[in-house]
């Protein structure tokens, strides 16, 4: 689901320092190449992943019955996409871990708990797609639809990317351009994607981060 503002689309979190997100993003980025994947930098193959088989409506269809199942790999590889890392964290709280008025939301409501996961995804043709993803659960069904609400709104602020402390370099970041977010009870999943190495078809970011916002809480 792409954030609409006024019927068109709009980048989320603009509001925010790009400073901070680069390098939580960037360190679960170089994390990867240390811990002996495919090393993501800024430029690169300017190969695209958008066309073919892997974007197409009956591929996006068949990625998300694999994400609904919790079948991480099998759905990024669906869209045509390798795993290349992934990380997962669990809190106890989430308004440390949140900024702008989505963090003051979840000071007056605190939520019952946090899980975020960092998943970087190749192709074959050198371009990368590094998702961020997050799942806030709150106590009652009518805060989380009040949180989402928030969050889904341009300028509002969100929940920071989980930081990978191998190695802290800037050079990527995330946007908001490609982000998606879905209810389920008192259950908030939030996901946004954006590029690492090479240029991703934007169809391709927005494939994943629609399939990553299905994947159930680890």
């Amino acid at each position: 689901m792409v954030r609409m503002v006024g019927g068109k689309p709009r980048p989320f979190g603009d509001d925010k320092p790009k400073k901070g997100r680069v390098a939580l993003l960037t360190a679960a980025i170089v994390g990867a190449a240390a811990a002996g994947g495919t090393a993501i930098s800024a430029g690169g193959s300017t190969a695209s992943v958008g066309s073919g088989g892997g974007s197409s409506l009956k591929a996006r269809g068949s990625s998300k019955e694999s994400a609904r199942k919790g079948r991480h790999e099998e759905a990024m590889t669906r869209l045509g996409l390798k795993k290349i890392k992934k990380l997962a964290k669990r809190e106890l709280k989430c308004a440390p871990y949140a900024f702008g008025q989505v963090q003051d939301f979840l000071v007056r409501h605190p939520c019952k708990a946090l899980t975020r996961m960092l998943l970087a995804v190749g192709d074959e043709g050198g371009n990368t797609v590094v998702v961020t993803i997050a799942w806030v659960r709150m106590p009652k069904t009518a805060e989380a639809r009040d949180l989402r609400k928030l969050t889904d709104r341009d300028g509002t602020g969100n929940i920071y990317a989980l930081p990978d402390a191998l190695l802290e370099r800037s050079g990527i970041r995330f946007t908001g351009d490609h982000y998606a977010s879905r209810l389920d009870g008192a259950l908030l999943v939030i996901a946004e994607a954006t590029g690492g190495n090479g240029h991703p078809d934007p169809v391709v970011l927005q494939n994943a981060a629609d399939v990553a916002v299905e994947f159930p809480a680890p």
